[in-house]
C-alpha cells in the first residue's frame, strides 16, 4: 500500500520550518517588536511544546530568548499597574490630600497584607512592591516606561528606584533623565553605578544623604540560614569608619591564629570567620588557640592503636514507645535560651570557652537525640538542621543551666497533639552520663494525655515531663482563661500549636506574637485555644481593620477573610517528625 503521509511529515523527518521564525533574526520585525499580547501569542506558538523552538536557527533562538525576556518585563509592568489601581482604590484622602497625578501619596495600610496573601509573599516584600509600583509612575515614569517596553528588567527598575529614593521629586526626575537612554544592555550592577552617579551629579549632597539615611533607617543585624545549612550573620547600615576598624580587627585576629600554627589546615577566610565570631562572643585568642591544640591532641589520641571500636546505636525501627492513636511520636526537647559551654559529648578536652548565652528555639526529634534515627531538626531563624548539627546544638544547650526544655508529641502529619514542659525531677542525678534518655514513669499522667516521663540530659540531670493534650482538632476548654488575658499555660500551648503567626504569609515566631481572639472578647469571644491564635502585632492590627475577619473552624485552623472577600487558611504548625 502506498505511503499516505504528507511531504516533510513522514517517519524520521523534521516538521516543516515556520517561516515566521525569520522575524526573530537580528534586526527582524519580531526581534524589535515591543512586548505585548500579540508578541506573546506569536512567541508561544513558535516556541512550541516544551519551548523546543523547532526549526529556529541559533540567531532566531537568541531573538526568541530576548523577546521572552522583554515579555517578562512587560508582565512585571502589568502587575505593577494592577497594584497601582489597588493603591487608587485604597486612597485615604482624610489622611493626606497630596497626590502625584491620580496616585494618592497615602493609602490603606492593610493593602500590603492583602497583596501578601494574594501573592504568597511576606508583608515586607509586598510593601516594597507597592512602593515600587507607586514610584515608577509618580516619580520615575520614564524608568517605568523602560520596564514596560522590555529595555530593563524588574530587578533593574528596582535598583534605579532604590538609588534615587533619597532625592527630591525634581532631582529624581533630573537623575532619571540623565540615564534613561543608557540602560539598554546594562547589567544590574552597571545600572546601579549609573544611577548612583546621576544622583551625585544632580544633588552632590545626595551621597551623604543616602549614607546618613542608611545609618539611621537601615541599620540592622541579620541572621539567616544559607542554602547549604550553614548560618550567616551580617550587619548593615554601619558607620564607615567603625566598619573599617572592625574589619581590620577581624583580619588582625585571623593573622594571630595563623601565626599560632594551631590551625594548620584552615584557609585565611576560615580564620577570619573564626576571628569574627570570637570577637563578637568575647573569646580571647589565647582560649581559642589552647582549645584548638587540645582538640588536635584528643584527635591524635583517638587514632592511637588499641582504641575500642564504637557501638551501633540502632536504627529508626528501634524507637520505643510509639504512642497512642494517630501514631504520635515524641518530638524532641525544644531548648529555649541555650548557652554556655559544650556538652560532654561535644568537645573533647581543652579549656572550655566562656558561656555564650543565646536565645533561640530548637526542635529536635527525640529519635535523633537518642541516636536511634537520623531525622532532621529545626531551629527558628535557622530552618532545617541536619541530624549531626541538631545533636551538637542540643549538647551545647544541655551544658547551660539557663536552657529550658519541652517535649511535644506529634501525630503522623507532624501536628502537635501533646506537650509538656520539663521540670526538675526533685532528686539527685543517678550519676554522670554522656547520653540522653527518655523513660516513662508509672502513673496515669495528665487526663487524656500521654503519661509522665523522665528526660535525662548528658551529665545525669533528670527532668520530669507531664505530657498533656494540645487543643488542635477539638477543645474541651480545660485551659480557658475567664479574663481577657490568656493564662501562661494557654498562651504557651497556643504558641506550640501555631508555631508562627497565623496570617499565612507571616513567619514571625509565635513566641514573639500576641495571643489574639478570633471573636473579640468584648463581643463574647472566649479566651481559649478554640478562639485564640498567635498574631504578630502588625497582623493583629490588620485583623482589627475594617473588612478583615478571622474565624477558627477548628481550634488549630485559622481562616482569614480579606476586604476583597478572598479567604486564606492557615493550619497548625507541622513539626519535623
Amino acid at each position: 500500500m502506498a505511503d499516505q503521509s504528507s511531504p516533510g511529515t513522514g517517519a524520521g523527518t523534521e516538521p516543516a520550518r515556520d517561516s515566521r521564525l525569520a522575524g526573530f533574526a537580528k534586526g527582524g520585525g519580531a526581534d524589535t517588536c515591543p512586548p505585548g499580547p500579540e508578541l506573546a501569542a506569536l512567541a508561544a506558538e513558535l516556541s512550541g511544546p516544551q519551548w523546543r523552538c523547532t526549526g529556529a536557527t541559533d540567531d532566531e533562538l537568541t531573538g526568541l530568548l530576548g523577546r521572552w525576556a522583554a515579555l517578562e518585563s512587560w508582565a512585571a509592568a502589568a502587575k505593577l499597574g494592577v497594584v497601582r489601581e489597588m493603591i487608587r482604590r485604597g486612597d485615604q484622602p482624610w489622611l493626606s490630600k497630596q497626590r502625584h497625578g491620580d496616585l494618592p501619596d497615602t493609602w490603606d495600610e492593610t493593602l500590603e497584607h492583602e497583596l501578601a496573601a494574594a501573592l504568597g509573599m511576606s508583608a515586607q516584600a509586598a510593601d516594597k512592591l507597592i512602593w515600587l509600583a507607586w514610584e515608577l509612575e509618580a516619580r520615575l515614569p520614564g524608568i517605568g516606561a523602560k520596564l514596560t517596553d522590555g529595555t530593563i528588567t524588574y530587578v533593574k527598575a528596582r535598583a534605579i528606584a532604590d538609588e534615587l529614593a533619597v532625592l527630591s521629586d525634581d532631582h529624581a526626575a533630573q537623575a532619571a533623565a540623565l540615564i534613561v537612554d543608557k540602560l539598554a544592555g546594562k547589567t544590574p550592577g552597571q545600572i546601579m553605578k549609573l544611577a548612583a552617579q546621576a544622583a551625585c551629579t544632580v544633588d552632590p549632597e545626595g551621597a551623604a544623604k543616602r549614607r546618613e539615611l542608611a545609618e539611621k533607617e537601615e541599620a540592622r543585624v541579620r541572621f539567616w540560614r544559607e542554602h547549604t545549612g550553614a548560618a550567616a550573620l551580617a550587619a548593615y547600615g554601619l558607620p564607615t569608619d567603625e566598619a573599617l576598624a572592625a574589619h581590620a580587627n577581624v583580619n588582625a585576629r585571623a593573622e594571630e591564629y595563623k601565626k599560632s600554627k594551631a590551625f594548620p589546615d584552615a584557609r585565611m577566610d576560615q580564620l577570619r570567620v573564626l576571628g569574627y565570631l570570637d570577637l563578637l562572643n568575647g573569646v580571647s585568642a589565647a582560649a581559642r588557640v589552647a582549645r584548638a591544640r587540645a582538640m588536635t591532641a584528643a584527635a591524635d589520641a583517638a587514632q592511637a592503636p588499641g582504641r575500642p571500636p564504637g557501638t551501633d546505636h540502632g536504627s529508626d525501627d528501634d524507637l520505643p514507645g510509639e504512642g497512642p492513636a494517630g501514631d504520635p511520636r515524641d518530638d524532641g526537647p525544644g531548648g529555649g535560651e541555650p548557652g554556655g559551654g559544650p556538652g560532654p559529648d561535644c568537645q573533647p578536652g581543652g579549656p572550655a570557652l566562656p558561656a555564650l548565652p543565646a536565645r533561640t528555639n530548637l526542635t529536635i526529634p527525640l529519635a535523633t537525640l537518642l541516636n536511634l534515627a537520623n531525622r532532621p531538626g529545626e531551629g527558628h531563624g535557622l530552618g532545617p538542621l541536619d541530624p549531626a548539627l541538631a545533636r551538637d546544638l542540643a549538647a551545647t544547650a544541655a551544658g547551660s543551666p539557663g536552657s529550658q526544655w519541652c517535649v511535644t508529641v506529634v501525630d503522623a502529619d507532624g501536628i502537635a497533639v501533646g506537650h509538656g514542659c520539663a521540670r526538675p525531677a526533685g532528686k539527685s542525678p543517678r550519676g554522670p552520663s554522656s547520653r540522653w534518655a527518655f523513660t516513662q514513669r508509672e502513673g496515669p499522667g495528665p487526663p487524656d494525655g500521654y503519661g509522665t516521663w523522665t528526660l535525662t540530659l548528658p551529665g545525669g540531670k533528670e527532668l520530669t515531663v507531664q505530657l498533656g493534650p494540645v487543643p488542635v482538632h477539638t477543645c474541651d476548654h480545660r485551659y480557658e482563661s475567664h479574663a481577657y488575658q490568656a493564662n501562661d499555660t494557654l498562651r504557651h500551648l497556643v504558641q506550640v500549636r501555631d508555631g508562627e503567626c497565623t496570617f499565612p504569609p507571616c513567619s514571625r515566631h509565635a513566641r514573639d506574637s500576641d495571643f489574639e481572639h478570633a471573636i473579640p472578647y468584648d463581643k463574647g469571644g472566649r479566651t481559649c485555644a478554640c478562639n485564640g491564635g498567635a498574631r504578630s502585632r502588625k497582623c493583629h492590627r490588620v485583623k482589627q481593620s475594617p473588612g478583615w475577619k478571622v474565624t477558627q473552624p477548628r481550634p488549630g485552623w485559622h481562616q482569614w477573610t480579606t476586604p476583597s472577600g478572598r479567604t486564606y487558611t492557615q493550619g497548625p504548625k507541622q513539626y519535623p517528625s
